[in-house]
């Protein structure tokens, strides 16, 4: 423990091409910023070994906080939360009172030196991780007064400079923690959560708190009500410029591979197993692991694999139904019934956990809502057909027909998740399914138009009824056949066909105008960015694959199971009875996976040694023509090279960001011999 250790600890400052005064103070400040940390027991230098309750869930390289509970809150409890977001909002209404910038005027250069750069300087202090947050936060809360308020533009450009402030705070912290450490402190800044009312006045907290539901104790760790996170509020908010910034990705690749370890806060558990509390963020070893390790089924790199078979088995089972729907066997309905049973559970726990805002960003989520109200219809058609006596063929099978274009949607969907026609398709839906219901009520005034005027109209022999009229106008709508205009004369000589040939304007010509405009703007915004938008999916996809409750750590049919016999004694035994119960369960159903990840995650997942790392980038750099082109900027020039090229090009204090630790100017003398530290741990 203490050689890993030793391997991970702050590497000193490299020295600075700057005046000794300028060095002095940059080291000086990274000083204190460490000092703050370890007084908080965030960088503690001596190696501390694991509780034995730690065996059981992670083995780390790097611990930041104790295991225990007490130590994880004193190492938070100086944050000033409350404060920091009021006073980022104080700066952000004093950094743009009048002024409606867009994203692109921020960005400007000018704009940035003399808005967002001030702005950022003051905002970043290394011993506060609670910054980015308070970003976020505000960010959240532009975004919704701009809807309420007439300063919808203005509103619209604070949020945008919350975003732009956040990414480069975020990237002022990435600059200045390189290697492990570092990335075990931007976890922090991203997935620690964080109460918006701490270090408030107790007579505030009081007034302003909400009544959550009564499901969980909100006690010290298990606030899942009032804890966010910064990452879910970036989601929520739809920053994607900041989600797609190298320090956010950093995190979230780590994530998303099991590197970083945490437990996630979640506003209602449905079978809530916290015996050991709240897991502090760390740096995950699988060598240090035990074999069942039945926490690794909630990294979201496992989970999107587990759950991707289980939607296959899913549509085997689909399958297999419908084509022996005709038979008097009827084991594959059973089957499909109860596997899918479970599959709607475990959609409705994440759907809970993690809210709808969250839920609703996932690239399938309208899909899985879809196919949920088909089973659903097909439940009560079965139980319809049982009561009339049409159970082998009836009313719920042909229900269940209307799924298969949902399920093979959604497994190319699965397929393809970082396809950007995919993703436009998401986006776009939401201005069809809108502008769809606006269609539908208008066509629904003029359908009552037509047949209130067919019955004043005594002259008519014939009264087609409603079916029949809503059939004319459809086939208007889509443009497949006049005949309600033919027809139009028997409703009015005048009105009849002047009502139809006005919804054949407005249904089909400007209907079609204005969804053709509005999804190619849609399309252009999103290709425009398609980068940050398929990162911004990366991100919803492994923030909601990090679960908190134990009713995911059941494959779909043993959940319900679990829910139905654990729920119950969950009353009756105590915390820890329950735990060993829980896990010896969750590890005999889940045995085979569990050894697949070990063994993949001990072959694969540990890091390559250095000789073999440098020995594949040597086989790599020798086969490439521009081999010396790499290694040129591989290796770190001389100390009498870098005294040559400071004298030749002198660089001012001018040319260094205020604020960056001087990381700018220093990274291109350490490049060669210090650009792994830049890497994932």
């Amino acid at each position: 423990m203490t050689s890993t250790c030793s391997l991970l600890r702050r590497r000193p400052v490299p020295a600075l091409p700057l005046s000794l005064s300028k060095r002095q103070t940059l080291q000086s400040r990274m000083d204190r910023a460490n000092d703050a940390w370890r007084s908080r027991g965030v960088l503690d230098d001596d190696d501390d070994d694991a509780g034995d309750s730690r065996s059981e869930t992670e083995a780390c390289l790097v611990e930041e906080l104790e295991a225990d509970d007490e130590k994880r809150a004193e190492a938070l409890a100086g944050l000033p939360v409350y404060m920091t977001i009021h006073r980022v909002r104080r700066l952000i209404i004093a950094s743009i009172q009048d002024d409606e910038f867009s994203r692109e005027q921020l960005k400007d250069p000018r704009v940035n030196s003399v808005v967002v750069r001030p702005l950022v300087d003051k905002l970043y202090d290394p011993s506060n991780i609670s910054t980015v947050y308070a970003l976020l936060a505000n960010r959240v809360q532009f975004l919704r007064e701009q809807t309420r308020t007439l300063d919808q533009t203005i509103n619209l450009a604070r949020s945008t400079l919350c975003e732009l402030a956040a990414t480069q705070v975020l990237r002022r912290f990435h600059e200045a923690n390189p290697g492990p450490q570092g990335l075990l402190l931007l976890s922090h800044v991203l997935v620690e959560g964080f109460d918006p009312f701490h270090g408030a006045p107790t007579a505030v907290q009081s007034e302003g708190r909400k009544l959550q539901w009564p499901v969980q104790e909100q006690t010290a760790d298990n606030d899942c009500g009032r804890r966010l996170t910064a990452l879910e509020l970036a989601i929520v908010s739809e920053s994607k410029s900041f989600i797609n910034s190298p320090a956010c990705r950093r995190v979230v690749n780590a994530v998303y591979e099991g590197r970083i370890v945490y437990t996630p806060n979640s506003f209602i558990d449905i079978l809530p197993d916290r015996y050991h509390g709240h897991q502090p963020i760390a740096l995950y070893d699988p060598r240090k692991a035990p074999v069942l390790n039945h926490r690794r089924l909630i990294v979201p790199r496992n989970r999107n694999a587990i759950e991707f078979v289980h939607f296959v088995i899913l549509v085997v089972l689909y399958v297999l139904t419908m084509t022996y729907r005709n038979s008097r066997n009827e084991t594959f309905e059973l089957l499909f019934v109860v596997w899918t049973t479970g599959w709607v559970l475990a959609e409705f726990a994440s759907i809970i956990e993690h809210g709808w805002e969250v839920h609703s960003q996932a690239l399938w989520s309208f899909l899985d809502m879809s196919f949920t109200c088909v089973f659903f219809a097909y439940l009560l058609g079965r139980i319809y057909d049982a009561s009339v006596g049409t159970f082998p063929d009836g009313l719920g099978l042909k229900l269940l027909c209307i799924a298969a274009p949902v399920l093979l949607t959604r497994l190319a969907f699965n397929l393809m998740p970082d396809n950007i026609v995919f993703i436009s398709l998401h986006a776009m839906m939401k201005d069809f399914t809108l502008l769809t219901f606006l269609a539908l009520w208008c066509f629904t005034g003029f359908l009552l138009a037509m047949q209130w005027l067919i019955d004043a109209n005594d002259n008519s022999s014939v009264t087609p009824s409603w079916a029949t009229t809503g059939k004319w106008m459809l086939w208007i709508w889509f443009g497949l056949d006049g005949t309600g205009v033919d027809q139009s004369v028997d409703f009015h000589l005048i009105l009849g066909p002047a009502l139809m040939i006005a919804f054949a304007f407005l249904g089909n010509t400007l209907f079609l105008t204005i969804l053709v405009a509005m999804l190619t703007n849609t399309f252009s915004k999103i290709i425009a960015d398609e980068a940050a938008e398929i990162q911004f999916r990366r991100t919803v996809l492994t923030f909601e694959g990090v679960k908190s409750d134990a009713i995911f750590a059941y494959p779909p049919a043993c959940n319900v199971l679990a829910l139905l016999v654990l729920l119950p004694l969950k009353m009756v035994v105590s915390p820890r009875r329950f735990h060993d119960v829980h896990v010896a369960l969750v590890r005999t159903v889940n045995a085979p996976t569990l050894l697949l990840i070990a063994l993949y995650e001990r072959r694969f997942f540990t890091a390559r040694r250095p000789a073999q790392a440098w020995l594949v980038n040597w086989r790599l750099a020798g086969l490439s023509p521009q081999g010396d082109v790499q290694a040129v900027f591989k290796m770190a020039p001389p100390p009498d090279v870098c005294d040559a090229i400071e004298r030749m090009d002198v660089v001012d204090e001018y040319a260094v960001p205020a604020g960056s630790s001087g990381q700018g100017a220093v990274r291109w003398r350490a490049r060669g011999a210090g650009s792994s530290d830049l890497k994932d741990a």
